[in-house]
């Protein structure tokens, strides 16, 4: 990992160092970033597919009002290289129902006892009772190794030393967790070669006999772009709910391990980032590539330009008369990601608005008292019901009063909210009258 975050690190300094950025600069940045995730060991039409789409998308779409052509080429980057790492979705790592049976699979030497502990672990701090049962028959010493850590972490554990038996270990296991009462039962199985059919037939017969909430696929990351074969060799006989990628830390083909099996059709859930058993980690892609660019301030670039996106929304919204108290809680929330002048204001004509707004529009104190004046009205939407904020004819004094109490203002802050609402809703009315009138002369 260490070597891809360094040169795409490098990378986004070399673009923010850029003067401009031309057509012969664009490919060469293209050919850089297709460098970096061939040595990743990504599949060639991937990073094809990466390249080509963010070259695409700089010279046809244009860039967000206040966002350089720099930040936007980065932007792009990091959003392609999200989708193809599954997308913005974060993976749900609730358990669904008591007692949760996950069954794990994978290949010998994949890391799959010890992931097994780690998932203990991790579901242990979030409160629940975990089993762990070892049906691996083959490997020695697997037995003494996950009864080790169970105790390490204090989870319970169940496993027969000296039988050759797995389904028989799983039944009698089963029958444990299930007066134990725990809420979750974790299945570590033997390690499988993908050409070995017999133990594949194995894992089937596992399967069958727990009927497992959760199927889940440990691979080892430093396969790199094998992982999607062996992906492939175990979805023909068990249905392959999520993937686990182990020592995610430690190796220079992460892409490829994590490209390829999204490809595949699997889901990624967890990544192990080192040997300890609480290096384990959520996988979300929109953090992994945050981190993959070295970039700890790329939140606050996508957060800027995705309140600009959500603005557009909102003005469309006003343009077609769709306004309400919704829409003003909508605004606000943008209005907060980027200050307390956004393109809302730039909408409506200055001259239209009261004195007091204008003022503050020249002056930095009013500006910062403006600020505080928008949370305060943000706090005061959070305390109204979704039929109030559709509808803000029906709000009246003993509904201003209750608003104000849950929000922790007075009701003169409310009222004031409700009369911007209502100058607001003036003023769209104002201009799209104009607009009407302007299209009939011209009609004319």
């Amino acid at each position: 990992m260490k070597p891809l975050i360094e040169a795409f690190t490098n990378l986004v300094a070399r673009i923010r160092g850029l003067n401009y950025i031309d057509e012969a600069t664009l490919k060469e940045v293209l050919r850089e970033i297709q460098r970096i995730l061939l040595r990743a060991d990504v599949s060639a039409d991937v990073v094809s597919s990466i390249t080509k789409t963010i070259e695409e998308r700089f010279k046809q779409e244009k860039p967000p009002q206040g966002i350089t052509s720099k930040e936007f080429l980065i932007y792009l980057l990091y959003q392609e290289l999200v989708k193809a790492l599954g997308g913005e979705e974060i993976p749900n790592v609730n358990i669904t129902k008591r007692p949760y049976k996950l069954m794990l699979i994978g290949v010998e030497g994949s890391g799959k006892t010890t992931t097994a502990a780690k998932l203990a672990r991790f579901y242990m701090k979030r409160n629940l009772k975990v089993g762990l049962i070892e049906t691996d028959t083959y490997r020695p010493g697997a037995y003494y190794q996950l009864k080790q850590l169970a105790e390490k972490i204090n989870a319970l554990f169940y496993g027969e030393e000296n039988s050759k038996d797995p389904i028989s270990i799983l039944k009698h296991g089963l029958e444990y967790m299930q007066k134990s009462k725990v809420d979750l039962v974790i299945i570590d199985t033997a390690g499988r070669h993908r050409n070995e059919e017999e133990l594949l037939r194995e894992a089937k017969a596992i399967y069958d006999e727990a009927k497992p909430d959760e199927v889940m696929l440990v691979i080892d990351a430093t396969i790199g772009r094998q992982a999607a074969a062996q992906t492939e060799a175990f979805m023909k006989y068990v249905p392959i709910n999520s993937v686990f990628l182990t020592k995610m830390d430690s190796t220079a083909k992460a892409g490829g391990a994590l490209t390829s099996v999204i490809k595949s059709g699997a889901r990624i859930k967890f990544i192990g980032v080192g040997e300890d058993i609480d290096e384990i980690e959520i996988f979300d892609p929109n953090k992994f590539v945050a981190r993959l660019l070295g970039m700890g301030d790329l939140d606050t670039l996508i957060e800027k330009i995705r309140a600009i996106e959500e603005e557009d929304k909102i003005i469309e919204e006003i343009e077609e008369g769709k306004m309400n108290l919704l829409t003003i809680k909508k605004q606000l929330d943008s209005m907060l990601k980027l200050g307390p002048l956004s393109k809302i204001m730039e909408l409506l004509p200055t001259s239209m608005l009261p004195m007091q707004y204008r003022a503050l529009m020249l002056d930095e104190e009013k500006m910062s008292n403006a600020q505080e004046m928008l949370r305060r009205w943000r706090y005061i939407l959070d305390s109204m019901t979704k039929e109030e904020l559709l509808n803000p004819e029906i709000i009246n004094a003993s509904r201003i009063r209750r608003i104000a109490k849950g929000a922790g203002v007075t009701p003169k802050d409310v009222k004031e909210l409700l009369n911007y609402y209502q100058l607001m809703k003036r003023m769209v009315n104002q201009i799209k009258k104009s607009r009407r009138r302007l299209g009939r002369l011209v009609g004319e």
